[in-house]
């Protein structure tokens, strides 16, 4: 069987894509809790926090957005556009960790979990399938 069609996959997918609306709704429900996860501490003050509640929504409705948008390839996609979906989370994760690294911590946090979505996307992509030829194109 080819690499890409095992379905251990879509099992990671599917994780993947719990752990995101998880973060999400965790983000919007307790947003000085996800604060944690990018190692930043709360604004002191009430009028500064009302706004980093109101950004960790954003981020919130982000992360279910991946995580939905995870599910749905998943589930009614092909395994490319799964493959291209989980990479394109991973490169949030990457933007996410760049932007700790600029404050000085709580990239890792990020840079973590990052390959591991990749490795699994490329692999649906078909990469290490051990076909040589180059699939047909229709006009």
């Amino acid at each position: 069987m080819a690499p890409s069609q095992s379905s251990a996959l879509q099992l990671a997918a599917h994780a993947f894509a719990t752990i995101f609306v998880g973060f999400g709704v965790n983000a919007i429900l307790r947003p000085s809790h996800a604060l944690t996860f990018f190692e930043f501490a709360p604004p002191a003050s009430p009028a500064d926090a009302r706004m980093v509640d109101s950004l960790m929504a954003v981020y919130g409705a982000r992360d279910i957005f991946m995580g939905l948008a995870i599910y749905a390839a998943a589930l009614f996609g092909t395994k490319k556009s799964l493959g291209w979906t989980l990479i394109a989370a991973s490169g949030v994760a990457i933007v996410d960790g760049v932007i700790c690294y600029g404050h000085g911590q709580g990239q890792w946090n990020h840079w973590g979990y990052a390959p591991m979505i990749t490795a699994v996307g490329v692999v649906l992509l078909g990469i290490f399938d051990g076909t040589t030829t180059a699939p047909s194109r229709k006009a």
